[in-house]
This record gives C-alpha cells, structure tokens and sequence, in this order.
C-alpha cells in the first residue's frame, strides 16, 4: 500500500484520491449509482483509501450514494473528505454560507448522508466574502474538539485568503486547481503550502479527461465540457495532439497515457495527493497504476514542454 502524510493534517492517505464529482447532474448528467457504488469499492481493492466529495455534488447526492458505497468497508482504514460553503434548498437553488451555525449543522447533515460518525477532513469548499473567517473557524475548531472531524482545510482558496485564515485555526489542507495543462498555483499556492507544511491534494489533474488521451479532439459534448473553449474546435484539437503525442513516453515506463500524467502531477514534491473524477471501476483501476511510480527527470521535463506548461 503506498501511503503518504497529507502534510500537517497527519492523514495517512494514497497518492491517488477517488473523486465524486461526477455525481452532479447539473454538470455532468445522470450517472447509474450502482456503477458509481462499484467503482468506489473498487479503489479500495487496488489500494485507493482517499476519497472526496462535497455536500454540493448534486445536492447532497454524491455523499449519499459514497456513504453507502463505503458502508461495508472497514471506517479505520478509509479517509473521507467532504465540503461545505453552499447553502442549498429542496427547490434547487443555493448561495454561499460559511456562517458558523451553517458549518456546525452542515456537518451534521454530511455526516448523516455518509452514514459516518466522523469526517476525517471537513474543508471550506470556497471563500465566502460575507462570513466572518474567524467566525467559521470557531465553527470548525468545535466540530473538531467534538470529534464530529478530525482535521479541516480548505479548497479554492487564494494564497491570501488562506493567510488570513490561519490567523484564526489551524487548516491543515488546500485542494487547489492543478493539472499540466493549468498549473498556476506553482506560482504561489502551492510553495505556501510546502513552506507551511498543509497537505495538497489537487483537483482536476486529468482535466475534465482531455489529459487521458482518449480523445481525437472532434468530439462533442452536452456536460459542462460544452462551454469550455480547450474543448472546441482548433483547441481542442491541438490539446488533444499534444496529448496523445506522450504515448511513447508513456509506453517507455509501461504506463497508460492517464499513468504518465498523474505520475508527473505527483512527482511535485509540492503536491501530496491528486484527485481524480471517477465514472466506473475500470477507470480508477488504471489511475491506481500511478501510485509509486516515477519517471526520469528528463522525460518529465519533456512531459511539461510538449503539454506547455514548463
């Protein structure tokens, strides 16, 4: 089992993290649940013991249908991490709320959906401009001194709003945006992190799929991909060449061109666990197949150069 610290938290988890946002309609349509179930258990059979979701991933959904995908493995060799930040209705509609008593009475909505006694990472999935920071941290800390959480940190933040934030408590964790396509958050977040010893774990390393290699670059889509210009016309073909492109690279390592990539996402000391959007078993199979391995220094570089990001 290959395991690593998730920084200051003290998390032992995988490289790899099985990620739920698939579970919302709204961006992705409808997914069969018993797929989504088996896919979970299937992580933790090829070692997979991270998983993500958020109590805004179709309204509540994702952690429904996690917890009861979870429920038969055994809780002390699981970590779960869930979100909080919108305030949603029965009628679809939501907005921000980091209130301290929204936190408090989220968490015990989340822990219900997941059929958990406790969450090992609780994380502000957003910046709410209108809470009061130190507010939501109290919120937090009482969640934690009540054993309701183990550790919390925060997704989506700015290098300065995560400053500002420890001021008041101690987040042990960011989940920032990163892949090799959009890796700004080498700028600063992610040496802030390091120098603070907060666990990573980046989202969207594979980038909506464009960085699996499986497409030619003239396919259409009706999820959220539809509205994204690296995902139409002249773009999307180039992004998907350059891609495509690494396979000798990757066959050098015997890896898949989804292994090579998470290989040089994880090889960034700065980055201790990448979360991956997962539809089915076989899927986060292949994903696992990244876990402790790494390629030459060179051949990451060249991995970088041919996707633009070096």
């Amino acid at each position: 089992m290959v395991r690593v610290r998730l920084g200051r938290s003290g998390l032992e988890v995988s490289p790899i993290c099985h990620g739920t946002w698939q579970l919302s309609p709204k961006f992705w349509g409808e997914q069969p649940r018993e797929v989504m179930i088996a896919a979970a258990r299937r992580a933790f059979e090829v070692g997979v013991n991270f998983f993500d979701t958020a109590d805004a991933y179709g309204n509540g959904l994702a952690e429904q249908v996690l917890g009861e995908a979870l429920k038969p493995l055994p809780r002390d060799q699981i970590v779960v991490a869930t979100k909080v930040y919108h305030h949603f209705y029965p009628d679809g509609s939501r907005h921000p709320d980091l209130s301290g008593k929204y936190v408090e009475q989220e968490c015990e909505a989340s822990l219900r959906r997941l059929q958990m006694d406790y969450i090992d990472l609780y994380q502000c999935h957003s910046f709410d401009p209108l809470a009061d920071i130190e507010e939501t941290t109290a919120a937090l800390e009482r969640l934690k001194q009540a054993g309701k959480i183990r550790a919390y940190g925060a997704s989506n933040f700015t290098v300065e709003q995560l400053r500002a934030a420890r001021r008041f408590g101690d987040y042990a964790t960011l989940q920032p945006r990163y892949n090799l396509l959009q890796s700004q958050a080498e700028a600063d977040l992610l040496p802030y992190c390091r120098g603070e010893d907060i666990g990573v774990l980046v989202y969207s390393p594979l980038y909506h799929g464009l960085l699996t290699g499986k497409y030619a670059g003239t396919e259409t889509f009706e999820d959220l991909r539809k509205s994204n210009a690296d995902f139409q016309g002249e773009r999307f073909r180039e992004l998907a060449g350059r891609v495509r492109a690494l396979g000798p690279i990757a066959q050098k390592y015997a890896l898949s061109i989804v292994q090579l990539v998470l290989v040089v996402t994880l090889m960034n000391p700065m980055i201790h666990s990448a979360i991956v959007g997962i539809k089915n078993p076989e899927q986060i199979s292949d994903a696992a197949g990244a876990m402790g391995k790494i390629i030459s220094r060179q051949d990451y570089f060249q991995v970088r150069v041919a996707l633009g990001s070096a």
